[in-house]
Formats: C-alpha cells, structure tokens, sequence
C-alpha cells in the first residue's frame, strides 16, 4: 500500500512541476492543482494508511496508530480540498479574464514566434 500511494504522490508532483513550467496559463493552473493533489496526498498517507480503523477512541482499545487512525491529517486534507477547488475557480476567471484583455494566454504574455 505504501508503495502504491509513493508511486501516485511521485507521479502527480512530477507531472505538476512540469505543466508548472509550461509557457501556457492553463497548463500552469492544472499543474498547480496536481501539485495540490500530491500534497493532499501526502498529507492523508502521514496520518497512517490503515483500512477499516476508526478515528474515534473506543474503551478496550490501544490508543495508538495501530488501532485507529489519525483524525488530524483527514480533516486537514478536506480543509485543503475545498480551499483548493475556490482558488483554483478563482485563478481559471483571472485567466480568463486576462485572456480577455491580451488577447493570449502565455505566461509571459508573448507568442511563439514559429
């Protein structure tokens, strides 16, 4: 399972830097949101990757990582997620926006020349 959840945190945050590093403001903002993902992620894994463990303590039980699971990093990651999904809808009518105004969508506001 670990080894399942490493390979996707590296898959998503390499393909986030690189949309990141694209001349186009669309690829930058689905790169930016990749990177988002991958940090969620990563996030959600430090609480412990356990199956069928609850967040609540019960009487009888170990009050460790062993028996349940961390309750913190879940709501941390649900917090980053509806953050995330408001700045993203924000910075796609600023993109719009700006596309608008420049008449392009490149980051530096300039066109290949080709």
């Amino acid at each position: 399972m670990e080894l399942v959840i490493s390979l996707a945190i590296g898959v998503l945050a390499g393909a986030g830097v690189w949309l990141v590093l694209r001349p186009r403001t669309f690829q930058v903002l689905i790169g930016l949101s990749l990177l988002a993902y991958a940090i969620n992620l990563f996030i959600f894994s430090v609480g412990s990757l356990a199956t069928d463990k609850e967040p609540i303590v019960k009487p009888g039980l170990n009050p460790d990582l062993f028996n349940y699971s961390d309750p913190l990093p879940q709501s941390l990651v649900l917090t980053a997620i509806v953050i995330g999904f408001a700045t993203t809808a924000l910075f796609l009518v600023v993109i719009l926006a700006l596309r608008g105004l420049s008449g392009g969508d490149h980051v530096d506001g300039k066109e290949d020349e080709a």
